[in-house]
């Protein structure tokens, strides 16, 4: 049951089990353990927990329901926990349609919700420029972007191209080769064969887009 659960939350995390054992200090040996029936010790079991934002006994199958925010019955509003209010650096700018230079320099914090530290301190926002990606993404929209070096075909990643031009494009692979899609169909996707596949760089995943009223 262990493995089931953990094995579902990577997932809709889009990461590996390795990868998130990993992040949270977990060997891979003791990572096929779990998938063979062990199950982790409390300690761990609390950190993977944290991890997720799930319960100890939603990972343990004693619980059929995860961890969510606190609403009040007969009303639109949620009460979210105040502990998991991350204050997020706020980049300017990658762009989406041009390729401008990253911004080293934080420019605001944003407020977000994110349930586990670890993923907190791996996010940023950026602003983002161009229209490429248009109409997901549309110019002057923030972008919430989890830091990572690679990310499963289709997704859409902050990229970089021969260690100088930043773009946000959808990520696509082949057996030797990588291409980046704009959404934007005035926009050529731009494919990378062989030895030129090594000019790409994966520097995140975008996770969610903030849109501005």
């Amino acid at each position: 049951m262990f493995w089931e659960k953990y094995e579902l939350l990577c997932k809709r995390n889009g990461k590996s089990p390795n990868t998130v054992g990993k992040e949270i200090g977990v060997s891979s040996g003791s990572i096929s353990w779990w998938k063979k029936g062990k199950v982790p010790h409390a300690p761990t079991l609390r950190k993977i927990a944290d991890y997720f934002g799930v319960s100890v006994e939603y990972l343990l199958g004693k619980s059929p329901e995860e961890k969510t925010p606190s609403y009040e019955e007969g009303s639109n509003a949620i009460f979210l926990d105040s502990d998991k209010i991350r204050m997020i650096p706020l980049f300017e700018s990658v762009s989406a349609g041009f390729g401008a230079y990253p911004d080293e320099h934080v420019i605001d914090y944003i407020p977000l919700y994110i349930q586990n530290p670890y993923e907190a301190e791996e996010t940023l926002c950026i602003t983002v420029k161009g229209d490429s990606m248009y109409p997901k993404i549309e110019d002057g929209d923030v972008i919430q972007v989890h830091k990572q070096d690679s990310v499963d075909s289709g997704r859409i990643a902050v990229v970089l191209i021969d260690g100088m031009e930043a773009v946000v494009k959808k990520v696509t692979y082949g057996a030797d080769w990588i291409e980046l899609h704009s959404i934007n169909p005035e926009y050529k996707t731009r494919r990378f064969n062989g030895p030129d596949v090594t000019r790409v760089r994966v520097l995140g995943q975008v996770k969610k887009i903030i849109k501005s009223v």
